[in-house]
């Protein structure tokens, strides 16, 4: 099993860091033929519409959905999510449109507006898991077969739908590992193991 890690802005190194700390085959992904090489895809935090417009240019978008269509398991964490969801609520085109959600950017305010929370997450067992909120999307609505994993006031900040994982917020930077645990997990499956 080998995991990519879209590598054009943003979080990736440290997706990159979990990944190996649970001794998971990874590949920073920056070109379109290196998804052929990896078995689940993750498109980390950062600035979703500059993630959003390199992927377009490297040809990137049009790729991840072909291997998407083929079942590969993706993950999208906080611009991630925005990355997957099928509608942006300030009406701004979806970028890959993956997951029938409709998400709102930067829902929890600012920089200094960004937190942490004890969330309890029932698919990851017991204990509550630290969840790291940077200028956070929420979720405004979920379709059919959407399953919400985690909620924050009310709102979904952690869903699955088949293949496809979203989280507002950034496991990537914890020591907690479970998260990506899950999702190669999701990753297993596909491969039929």
């Amino acid at each position: 099993m080998k995991i990519g890690v879209l590598a054009l802005q943003g979080s990736f190194a440290e997706h990159i860091d979990s990944l190996k700390g649970l001794k998971i085959d990874c590949l920073p992904v920056r070109k379109a033929d290196e998804l052929d090489a990896v078995d689940g895809l993750i498109l980390p935090g950062g600035e979703s519409t500059t993630i959003g417009r390199l992927a377009r240019l490297y040809g990137l978008d049009q790729k991840i959905k072909a291997r998407a269509a083929e079942g590969m398991p993706v993950y999208g964490t906080c611009a991630g999510m925005i990355l997957l969801a099928r509608e942006i609520s300030s009406g701004e085109p979806a970028h890959l449109g993956l997951m029938d959600i409709t998400v709102t950017r930067n829902a929890s305010g600012r920089q200094v507006d960004s937190y942490e929370v004890d969330l309890p997450v029932p698919p990851l067992g017991d204990k509550p898991f630290r969840a790291v909120f940077i200028r956070a999307p929420y979720v405004d609505r979920v379709g059919e077969g959407v399953q919400v994993l985690a909620c924050v006031h009310d709102k979904p900040v952690f869903v699955r739908q088949g293949q496809f994982l979203a989280s507002a917020f950034h496991p990537e930077l914890t020591d907690d590992r479970r998260v990506h645990a899950y999702f190669a997990e999701m990753v297993e499956e596909f491969l039929g193991r």
